[in-house]
């Protein structure tokens, strides 16, 4: 039987005239959108990560970015705050104020009430239009609600998601929401298994992840925080504190965080009045 000698160079030929398909390029949308990221942002055979390229991007003090966050009542900053700023406004201070990128753009188009499958629908209006640099995602709060977003149907949802901001050239950033105390809102009892779901759609599409389901429950073992308490509204939402905490989560997920700075926890500014 004949030998083949097929190449290093042949191989890769033959894989490229595959993805080329027609047939593939329709049924596996996000498996070629991944492909081509890693190929447009490869130096030296090493794939970039998300956080790395963030981190370039704030290191370019000329170029603006825009940053756009989306989500549901807790995003949305609703009611809940008692005025003070939602995690979305707190970013904004800190990128534009303390690391001085004033020309930096903040978005914000979270709703109440909305869930994945909402926002999928809603892609083109709700982020595209914006031609975002990065989107940060919070959402599960509504969707784990009984009769409203089935599990499999969430986890599709999202990786649908993840890939239509890739498309467009973002970065995406999940969020897993905050807590609940499910003997209040026995209707989201299954809310940590929605988490889990956004966990492992991160860890696949290597997606940042800002884990504050993990982080407020940590806190709540440890006895330090009165978490329920201290950091929450109503069973659901976080009040003031409760965003702060968010903000400064997501900035040192991020590589920005500060703490001698007033979003990171430091003092506030006091001028003579």
């Amino acid at each position: 039987m004949k030998k083949v000698l097929v190449t290093r160079k042949k191989f890769l030929n033959k894989i490229f005239i595959l993805l080329s398909s027609p047939f593939l390029l329709s049924s596996y949308p996000a498996l070629i959108s991944r492909q081509k990221s890693f190929i447009s942002d490869s130096q030296g055979g090493q794939e970039i990560s998300d956080r790395d390229k963030i981190t370039e991007k704030l290191k370019n003090k000329i170029d603006p970015l825009i940053w756009l966050f989306t989500g549901d009542s807790i995003t949305h900053g609703a009611k809940h705050t008692h005025g003070y700023r939602s995690y979305p406004e707190i970013f904004a201070e800190r990128i534009r104020w303390e690391l001085g990128r004033t020309r930096d753009i903040i978005i914000n188009t979270g709703i109440s009430g909305n869930t994945t499958r909402v926002i999928s629908e809603d892609f083109d209006w709700r982020i595209g239009q914006f031609k975002p640099n990065i989107v940060s995602l919070m959402i599960g709060t509504n969707d784990c609600a009984t009769g409203r977003i089935d599990i499999k149907s969430f986890e599709e949802n999202l990786n649908m998601l993840a890939a239509k901001i890739r498309d467009i050239g973002a970065i995406p950033v999940l969020h897993t929401p905050n807590p609940i105390i499910t003997e209040k809102a026995p209707e989201r009892i299954r809310l940590s298994d929605y988490v889990s779901v956004i966990r492992s759609v991160s860890l696949k599409n290597k997606i940042i992840l800002v884990d504050n389901y993990s982080y407020w429950s940590e806190t709540l073992q440890q006895g330090k925080t009165d978490v329920y308490k201290e950091w929450l509204n109503d069973p659901l939402h976080p009040d003031g504190d409760g965003h702060s905490e968010i903000a400064r989560l997501m900035f040192k997920e991020l590589a920005i965080f500060d703490r001698a700075t007033p979003t990171c926890g430091g003092p506030y500014y006091e001028g003579e009045h």
